[in-house]
């Protein structure tokens, strides 16, 4: 089966600024579910083993996409690098949620794509954006989180809240590249006047799709409780934990294997798996 790689696809979202998506799927007559995917803080699209990823999912008979945040620091030109530190400082969830539901509204008008069949799958933070948006899209069928948070809220506390609001920011070193990144004090202040909106807990409990959570046991970025907790707010979703996989899965930046890592490889035949028997074939 031929596989279509559409790559580095200009989104102009006027409430936000223009960003770059992918899609890779299958060159058939059939129309594909759609599965977004969408990265979590520090992330990007082309992240380590993330293009593998999109090419086992279009194998398996999907319209995959993924994306950059508009405001995630990367650019239209470098979509692999911080190169934007001012937009990252400026990014909140507000526009996270905005950028998402555009990407849905432009790929779900696509001629190969069966707009009765849309899934969501969020990485980290990006878990945390998916339930929220699967909460308040109805057109959502699937949602399926990976190593996700359980709270957006997920800032400093006491004195540190009370200085990054007297500086206007705070830097928070990219262990990877050694950037300082900032967060301007408007990202606080976004989430302080939509609370009800970004209730992460709210959201899985009053989700309507199908939800999957997919954790490691291992993990030392967001814990594995996040997902037990998850699995409580939402009775029926289903809990894969996968033994000693750390938060990505075993993937890293920059990903030079020709093959997915073991516990990524397993994430994606759960994933696959999951769509099939709930979405696809119900």
């Amino acid at each position: 089966m031929s596989i279509i790689k559409n790559k580095n696809i200009r989104l102009s979202n006027p409430k936000t600024k223009d960003f770059l998506a992918d899609a890779f799927y299958p060159e058939t007559e059939s129309k594909l579910p759609l599965v977004i995917f969408v990265h979590g803080y520090k992330g990007y699209k082309d992240w380590g083993a993330w293009n593998l990823m999109a090419e086992k999912f279009a194998e398996a008979g999907f319209f995959f996409v993924k994306f950059n945040f508009s405001h995630n620091g990367t650019t239209l030109v470098t979509s692999t690098e911080f190169d934007d530190l001012e937009a990252f400082g400026n990014n909140n969830y507000s526009k996270e949620l905005s950028d998402l539901g555009f990407v849905i509204d432009h790929f779900i008008k696509d001629p190969k794509v069966d707009e009765q069949k849309i899934i969501l799958m969020g990485h980290s933070r990006g878990g945390g954006v998916s339930i929220i948006k699967t909460c308040e899209d109805i057109r959502i069928n699937g949602l399926i989180t990976l190593a996700s948070v359980d709270t957006l809220e997920r800032f400093p506390k006491g004195e540190g809240l009370e200085e990054w609001k007297n500086k206007g920011v705070y830097y928070v070193e990219n262990a990877r590249t050694k950037q300082e990144m900032p967060h301007y004090y408007q990202f606080y202040e976004d989430f302080a006047n939509n609370p009800h909106r970004f209730d992460v807990e709210r959201s899985m409990e009053m989700a309507k799709a199908h939800v999957l959570i997919v954790h490691g046991t291992k993990d030392d970025g967001v814990n594995v409780k996040n997902a037990e907790h998850l699995h409580i707010l939402n009775p029926n979703s289903e809990i894969f934990l996968i033994e000693n996989a750390n938060h990505t899965f075993g993937s890293k930046e920059p990903w030079e294997e020709d093959n997915l890592p073991e516990d990524l490889s397993l994430v994606v035949k759960k994933c696959v798996e999951f769509i099939n028997n709930k979405i696809v074939n119900e």
